[in-house]
């Protein structure tokens, strides 16, 4: 553990917007938007000092060209420093972890003090791309020396040409979305259907809990006039469950349905990181430190999302940690059974040996992706803020984070307490 007061990682807080389905009640905000709601509930939860902030990482995945800068464009549109470092990202699922430890290394070497971490996705607004053909041919017209040949370059269109594409969910390198490739991973770890359904019930269930208690409520600053996350179905039951098609294999073999699939989300997150030190002297309560970090890329062909079998071994043995030694393990949901094929790799050991059993009561205790929901950028700062706040207020000693990610990618991550 790193004891130097400078350079040691603290989580501050995090404040996110609520997780709405895409192309409902925000699907007039932008992501620029989205995310200028997010930091200022931050800023203002925290009554951080602005001018004090020295880094901005700011990730989203389904971009927006027309903003190809947006951690830049945030700052802008916010009242925060001209000269605040942005840095704009994208690294699928895991782009929420990625901005945190960008804004870690900088603290832990001694750069900064005090930065921002966040995400944000508008699935509700992705950007239309014409075909490659048709892009052609406007591209030439913009090009062309004289309206003649302008003329004749726009000539060619036809009604075909004026047919957006819409943004792939595919993998680029398979052909194959995430959900056909999940498939695949439950059938080669034998994963039911009922296994499946049984750990999305017990998503909503909690995230119900955490709702009404208030505890989701803590990290939500509401927009609108929306206060809590929109996927949550407490009336949800396994029967219920049971009777939803499946959505990738449509044949008897398929498992995986909208009920135990995270949903397309409109969101945005942002979390404040400061040096031990600066928290000191500025009197900040930390809810937690960050302590190490994880992160792996596999062969999409091999299980597009089976990455955390990989990750969190290699995390714990570095610091000789068991899962047993974790009072909290968030584990995100993209896939209920991508969860059940994770959890399983760790039992009977993959690519990496084996970790053991978790304690199912220690598991996503509040409720995660498939019922809270799912933006991409923006899962890892909110997961990391759903963790530290209850370690506060269990008064735990380490949590540890686990998100699959697109591409064949996956990150790990332990906090702790001093408790």
């Amino acid at each position: 553990m790193n004891n130097n007061p400078s350079k040691r990682v603290a989580i501050i807080a995090g404040v996110r917007t609520p997780f709405v389905r895409a192309g409902t009640v925000f699907k007039q905000y932008t992501p620029l938007e989205l995310s200028g709601h997010s930091v200022n509930g931050l800023l203002n939860k925290t009554n951080a000092n602005r001018d004090e902030l020295q880094e901005f990482v700011y990730g989203i995945v389904v971009l927006d060209p027309r903003i190809p800068h947006l951690a830049r464009e945030i700052i802008l549109a916010n009242d925060l420093p001209s000269d605040l470092q942005a840095l704009t990202i994208t690294n699928n699922c895991i782009t929420g972890l990625s901005a945190i430890r960008v804004i870690y290394d900088s603290i832990s070497s001694g750069r900064i003090d005090a930065g921002i971490a966040g995400g944000v996705e508008s699935m509700s607004n992705p950007a239309l791309l014409f075909s490659r053909s048709t892009s052609r041919i406007f591209l030439d017209a913009f090009s062309a020396r004289s309206n003649k040949d302008r003329l004749h370059q726009f000539l060619k269109l036809r009604p075909r040409h004026f047919k957006p594409t819409s943004p792939s969910i595919k993998e680029p390198s398979t052909g194959l979305s995430m959900g056909e490739h999940t498939e695949l991973m439950v059938k080669e770890w034998d994963i039911s259907r009922d296994v499946q359904d049984e750990i999305a019930y017990r998503s909503h269930m909690n995230a119900y809990k955490a709702t009404q208690d208030g505890r989701l409520l803590e990290e939500i600053n509401p927009l609108d006039g929306i206060q809590t996350d929109q996927f949550i179905r407490p009336d949800t039951t396994l029967d219920k469950l049971a009777k939803l098609k499946p959505v990738f294999d449509r044949s008897s073999n398929g498992t995986i349905t909208a009920g135990n699939s995270s949903p397309l989300t409109d969101g945005a997150a942002s979390m404040l990181l400061v040096s031990q030190q600066y928290a000191l002297d500025y009197g900040f309560d930390p809810l937690a430190y960050v302590k190490d970090f994880e992160f792996v890329g596999i062969q999409p062909k091999e299980g597009l999302l089976m990455g955390p079998a990989i990750a969190v071994p290699r995390l714990l043995k570095r610091n000789s940690l068991t899962l047993s030694d974790f009072d909290i393990i968030e584990m995100h949901e993209a896939f209920a059974g991508q969860i059940a094929c994770n959890v399983k790799a760790w039992e009977q050991g993959w690519k990496e040996p084996a970790i053991g059993k978790i304690d199912q009561e220690k598991l996503n205790p509040l409720g995660s992706s498939i019922a809270i929901g799912h933006p991409f950028s923006a899962t890892g700062i909110r997961i990391t803020t759903t963790l530290a706040n209850e370690m506060k207020r269990r008064n735990s000693r380490l949590g540890l984070i686990s998100i699959c990610g697109a591409g064949g990618t996956a990150a790990a991550m332990i906090i702790e307490r001093d408790t």
